[in-house]
């Protein structure tokens, strides 16, 4: 329950902050921005597995698997944890655009990859720059942009119908 607390309390503070700050702080670059999103993205994950983890250990085959005299770790390695894998995995496809589009505005703004790595953010800044002499240059890193967007959120959709039993039309 402490934890949890912890963990609500810290995904009270807006991530785009977070990242920002660690992107200040620390040197940056590729990884700084992994370790900046896994910190940021972990908070919805734990709470959802936290959720589901509380729900389904009150089912009757918990019980049962207790009752036959299993620990803690079987009933959440071999009963638990194969039930919210498919929640887990979907929400980690849902994270990703929102991680490319924090990555991308950081690049934007001049806090992403450092200077000369090529990424859609310095791309879209430089076409950003030249939009009234050059505006052909914005549109190819908006566009594969908003694909990368769509085709992520299209995969997450797919791996929610496919992986989640309870909503079989």
């Amino acid at each position: 329950m402490v934890m949890q607390r912890i963990v609500e309390i810290a995904d009270s503070i807006p991530s785009l902050v977070v990242v920002t700050l660690m992107m200040l702080v620390l040197k940056p670059g590729v990884g700084t921005i992994i370790l900046a999103l896994m910190i940021t993205g972990r908070m919805d994950m734990s709470i959802i597995a936290r959720t589901h983890t509380l729900r389904i250990k009150e089912h009757e085959y918990i019980l049962a698997v207790r009752t036959q005299g299993a620990g803690k770790f079987y009933i959440i390695y071999i009963e638990i944890l194969p039930n919210i894998f498919g929640l887990l995995l979907t929400q980690a496809m849902v994270n990703i655009p929102s991680a490319i589009f924090m990555g991308t505005f950081l690049s934007f703004v001049g806090l992403g990859l450092p200077m000369g790595s090529c990424s859609l953010g310095s791309l879209i800044s430089s076409g950003f720059d030249n939009c009234l002499l050059h505006p052909y240059k914005l549109v190819p890193p908006v566009i594969i942009l908003v694909l990368l967007m769509i085709a992520c959120n299209l995969i997450s959709d797919g791996l929610r119908d496919a992986l989640d039993p309870t909503r079989k039309h």
